[in-house]
């Protein structure tokens, strides 16, 4: 398994989770949402305020209330203190090792404990073995929560329920291949039917779900289909008779991964011209155009997405890749911004740093960009690549300076690292 990093999927999520985290007293943004490339259905919390919701489970959900719902019952396992606590260094270790971490616990426990084991070794130094374990009573509770959170933001249990339904069929169905969901969440009949009497109840203080959120998420699920299932299954499931937007989008990116380059430019135009300020049609069209070679072309609809959404790091960092690859040396200055910005709003995220390095290199920058690789590596989990970049780095940057004293904590915290290992 692997994280999926999508700037319109986590924005979509986060809409959803909005509401639920107000009325948890939580602010928005405190809770971390990252998205697993896992048919399974599955959400899981962890310390450090980390919500993981696997590619099965968006896709699989009908209609936003399932996703909330599943959401509002994670958010009442934080409520409720049913974590354990972690260790400091978890939640400044990447997010990609605390998922090796949890995966591999997550392994042993179903009983594959060599596999486990293994995964456990790839988490790295950094990242802390922690992990959920749920017992029915905890369960319960944090459907109390739930249906507590969904009252409270005038939305439905309903879609709790039918994920819960969902969850049972396959169940049944699986005949003693336990959904992943189903072995950290145990479904009874009692948890079924408490969430059922509480529909029946809600009468009118519940709100229908707004279109625009629906629409966004027949958007999410056609790209989580475009992009994960075979294109022949995408172009089936989306017809060309299907004129809408979400079948739009999703043929696009089936034609993309073809390849069919014109046909994947045409939806994309057509999508364009039905919304031309919709950044994540823009930042499409950037990446098709980008990753077929044509990479002069894609700065334009990558510099348009940026402009809608200057908040979203993931868009500054395909336009900050598209400029360092165009090889104009006049526009690396614009991708040095873009990435010190995408490093500011995600300082935990190696990519964005690995590619400030090399832009930094490129502008003549050796010292800063043997920083920013250091900073890439430490975060990753190689402390000694971390360590060799980061002796570079304070041995060219003046003694004393920022970037020297960080060179100089990158430097003790990887040895220490490496230490550890021995």
């Amino acid at each position: 398994m692997s994280l999926i990093r999508d700037a319109e999927i986590e924005n979509t999520i986060a809409a959803y989770a909005a509401p639920l985290l107000e009325a948890a007293g939580l602010g928005q943004g405190a809770v971390r949402i990252h998205i697993v490339n896992d048919r399974n259905i599955n959400a899981f919390v962890t310390g450090g305020l980390n919500l993981f919701i696997t590619s099965g489970m968006l896709s699989a959900a009908e209609e936003p209330g399932e996703i909330i719902g599943v959401i509002a019952h994670e958010l009442g396992h934080l409520a409720g203190g049913h974590l354990p606590r972690t260790r400091d260094a978890m939640e400044d270790a990447s997010t990609e090792m605390l998922l090796a971490t949890l995966l591999g616990a997550g392994a042993i426990i179903a009983g594959q404990g060599e596999v486990g084991s293994a995964i456990l070794g790839g988490g790295q130094a950094l990242a802390q073995q922690s992990f959920l374990s749920y017992s029915r009573a905890q369960e319960q509770a944090a459907d109390q929560a739930a249906v507590s959170l969904l009252e409270q933001t005038g939305q439905s249990a309903e879609g709790l329920l039918a994920m819960f339904h969902r969850l049972e069929d396959r169940e049944q169905f699986s005949a003693g291949r336990a959904n992943s969901y189903l072995r950290t969440h145990p479904l009874t009949r009692e948890r079924i039917r408490f969430i059922r009497n509480k529909v029946a109840t809600e009468g009118e203080a519940v709100r229908p779900t707004p279109e625009p959120l629906r629409a966004a998420h027949r958007r999410m699920v056609a790209k989580l289909r475009g992009f994960l299932e075979a294109p022949e299954k995408t172009l089936r499931a989306y017809p060309d008779d299907d004129t809408s937007t979400a079948a739009l989008y999703a043929r696009a990116i089936a034609y993309y991964r073809i390849p069919d380059l014109e046909r994947a430019l045409g939806a994309l135009d057509a999508l364009l011209a039905r919304n031309p300020d919709d950044p994540w049609f823009q930042e499409l069209k950037g990446q098709v155009l980008f990753e077929h070679g044509r990479v002069r072309a894609a700065i334009e609809p990558y510099r348009r997405a940026v402009d809608l959404r200057p908040h979203a790091a993931l868009l500054r960092q395909g336009l900050a890749r598209a400029l360092i690859e165009s090889g104009d040396e006049a526009l690396l200055p614009e991708a040095i911004e873009h990435l010190e910005a995408a490093t500011r709003m995600e300082p935990t995220r190696p990519q964005h740093w690995h590619l400030l390095g090399i832009a930094r290199g490129r502008g003549g920058d050796r010292a800063s960009s043997s920083l920013a690789f250091a900073e890439a590596a430490y975060l990753r989990g190689d402390a000694r690549e971390a360590l060799r970049h980061a002796a570079i780095a304070a041995e060219r940057l003046p003694y004393g300076s920022a970037g020297w004293l960080r060179a100089e904590d990158i430097r003790n915290a990887a040895e220490l690292a490496a230490r550890k290992r021995r």
